[in-house]
């Protein structure tokens, strides 16, 4: 059975798990950040794991890369996808634990990817989450340890918790243009977010908007650093990064699924961007590739 490490930082609380070294638990004080789940339960909707070697959807579970066409396993059925990569279902292993009561904790993994049909290319992958009294910061590093490039692209896949009811949050995108798509979910257009009903520049209630696209064109604050929020009766929560180097985010609001919460995903590329090739990374051999988000309560 896959091992769980928990980690404090003041009024915060975490849990991890080798299985898909996910976050199963995240708490400020009595209130849940995310919705956690059972230790030896399925993991629903994706629930707080990582998303490699690439996000979102790959069109037909076909992609050309460097001159080969590579068909990875459609585990999107209903729509013939091959969603969310390829190390949400597998076990981690934890290489480093800290635990500083009341402090900080900190708890590193490690998985490889190795060749296999769908993607023949072997790639390191360590995650390192670091709790504080401010907030759970995640850092994903990759590494080609491979003899030729491989393409890659990651995200995470948290659920954001501010209440019962979605249609009851508060959301704000800082995000001035949307990836429209067809009904596989697959980029259609990408447009500015003025005048759609995905327009959350301004924060404003959900209500019975439905979203389940990725937003581009993200607007940092003064610390170059990103944030959507959401918020609700049981308070708010944010999620901030980078843009430069994640500057996509995909954003759920998960209304036609029996599940709490709304997700938001930062992620380095847009759907399909094994077969469209936009911001897909390409790692030649040796090279590495560092992403990071942190969740706070707000």
């Amino acid at each position: 059975m896959s091992r769980t490490f928990t980690l404090r930082g003041g009024t915060m609380h975490a849990e991890i798990t080798e299985r898909s070294a996910a976050l199963r638990v995240l708490r400020h004080g009595e209130r849940d950040l995310v919705p956690s789940w059972p230790a030896d339960g399925p993991i629903p909707y994706y629930s707080g794991t990582l998303l490699a070697p690439w996000p979102n959807r790959i069109a037909g579970a076909s992609y050309t890369f460097d001159g080969r066409t590579h068909r990875p396993v459609a585990n999107e059925e209903d729509r013939g996808n091959a969603l969310h990569g390829l190390v949400a279902g597998v076990d981690w292993e934890a290489v480093e634990w800290l635990a500083v009561e009341d402090e900080h904790g900190s708890v590193r993994l490690a998985h490889t990817i190795t060749p296999s049909p769908g993607y023949p290319f072997t790639v390191a992958l360590q995650v390192l989450y670091s709790l504080t009294p401010e907030g759970l910061t995640t850092t994903l590093t990759a590494e080609n340890l491979g003899d030729g490039p491989a393409p890659y692209g990651c995200g995470p896949h948290p659920w954001l918790l501010a209440g019962e009811r979605v249609e009851d949050y508060e959301l704000h995108v800082p995000a001035s243009r949307v990836l429209l798509v067809d009904d596989r979910l697959l980029p259609r257009s990408l447009e500015d977010v003025s005048g759609t009903p995905y327009d959350f520049t301004t924060a404003r209630t959900v209500g019975d908007t439905a979203v389940d696209h990725a937003y581009t064109g993200l607007l940092a604050d003064a610390d170059g650093q990103v944030r959507v929020r959401v918020s609700g009766p049981d308070g708010g929560v944010e999620i901030r990064w980078d843009a430069s180097v994640l500057p996509w985010v995909q954003v759920c609001t998960g209304t036609v699924l029996d599940f709490r919460g709304l997700a938001v995903e930062p992620m380095t590329c847009p759907p399909d961007a094994f077969n469209s090739g936009t911001d897909l990374i390409v790692l030649q051999p040796g090279d590495k590739v560092e992403t990071s988000w942190t969740i706070s309560p707000i």
